[in-house]
């Protein structure tokens, strides 16, 4: 998923007052802007505390995107998602009453008063990592995050975004006695376009590389793999690419060797044959690494981290067939750059149809 962070704040840092009051800081030209970044998305999302105090509809509005949202068959509005600690949502909120959009709530609590208009997403302590996995496993590839302040600090330290947007007005100052929530941001290093619009001073920071175009043709490596394996009642035909750091590929796919490897064993096997070094390293996978095993001493997830891979992609989560799957949550959680790669999803289904029969 492609996770990109909007933000706008004062000269000083704020991102409201500490008034019950909206507090507007975007200049209209900044906020055409970024209604205008809304349409290359699938879900936007904001925080409880944005919701309760601002109360925003955050509809999709121009009436183009909108049309070509129904031809692809989708609502006209992007899909909404929240985070609650409380569970305090009135579903009254123009949140879940205008527009036509699915709502995802994410909260520690039961939230019965919901159910008719929202999908609540149980979770002891909502984490970026989670939330993303989640969402990817909807159907959502783009995530366009809209604060607030601590939502957009979530993201940030747990290493899931890809770009934040930082409007700065600087001709509206706030001080601690007026200020609300706080929010600074700087990335030394990191690549940054500077612009304006209408007055507001717009920082955009790339925080993470672009692997998609590697992450397809690897993992087209990884599909046709999957193809050469015997279709088996009890395992899914996987094919693996080991992509090491001075550039070395190595490849494997389900039973390759033994009865019991899945194809991200055979892969790694195969390099450190070679004597590669895999601290680093890329894996690519036709499906999301197992987490679980009944038949080796340790799961495909187990496997790549003991290795100190670095970048994971995969095209298809594992389906609930044998056991329920949370690998790429647990790479997630391990600091592990993890991609998912949907535009070869079928062709994954395709090489499993005997499973689905």
């Amino acid at each position: 998923m492609l996770v990109n962070l909007s933000a706008a704040v004062t000269a000083d840092g704020y991102m409201d007052d500490n008034t019950p009051e909206r507090l507007t800081i975007s200049t209209p030209e900044d906020m055409a802007e970024v209604y205008r970044l809304r349409t290359g998305h699938d879900a936007i999302l904001v925080g409880a505390e944005t919701l309760r105090r601002d109360n925003p509809a955050l509809l999709l509005r121009d009436p183009e995107a909108r049309r070509r949202r129904a031809e692809r068959g989708l609502r006209p509005d992007l899909t909404k998602v929240t985070v609650t600690a409380s569970g305090k949502l009135d579903p009254s909120l123009r949140f879940f009453t205008e527009g036509d959009a699915e709502h995802y709530v994410f909260s520690t609590v039961r939230l019965p008063e919901l159910d008719r208009v929202a999908t609540v997403i149980r979770s002891d302590a909502p984490s970026a990592r989670a939330i993303v996995t989640e969402l990817e496993k909807r159907g959502i590839r783009r995530l366009f995050v809209e604060g607030g302040a601590r939502i957009l600090r979530l993201f940030l330290e747990e290493g899931m975004a890809d770009t934040l947007r930082l409007a700065v007005n600087p001709a509206m100052t706030l001080g601690e006695g007026r200020g609300g929530a706080h929010f600074a941001f700087d990335a030394p290093g990191k690549p940054c376009i500077r612009s304006r619009f209408g007055g507001m001073e717009v920082s955009t920071w790339q925080l993470k590389p672009d692997t998609a175009a590697d992450d397809l043709r690897f993992l087209r490596m990884a599909v046709d793999e999957s193809r050469k394996c015997v279709p088996c009642a009890t395992s899914y035909c996987v094919g693996a690419v080991v992509v090491t750091s001075d550039g070395s590929v190595f490849t494997g796919r389900t039973h390759e060797t033994s009865a019991t490897h899945h194809a991200e064993q055979e892969a790694i096997a195969k390099a450190l044959a070679a004597g590669a070094r895999l601290r680093g390293a890329s894996i690519y996978s036709s499906m999301e690494p197992c987490s679980k095993r009944a038949s080796e001493p340790e799961s495909c997830t187990e496997l790549i981290l003991r290795h100190g891979f670095a970048h994971v992609a995969f095209a298809l989560y594992e389906p609930d067939c044998f056991v329920a799957c949370r690998g790429a949550l647990t790479l997630r959680e391990s600091g592990v750059d993890v991609r998912h790669c949907p535009e070869l999803a079928g062709e994954v289904r395709a090489a499993n149809a005997h499973l689905w029969r």
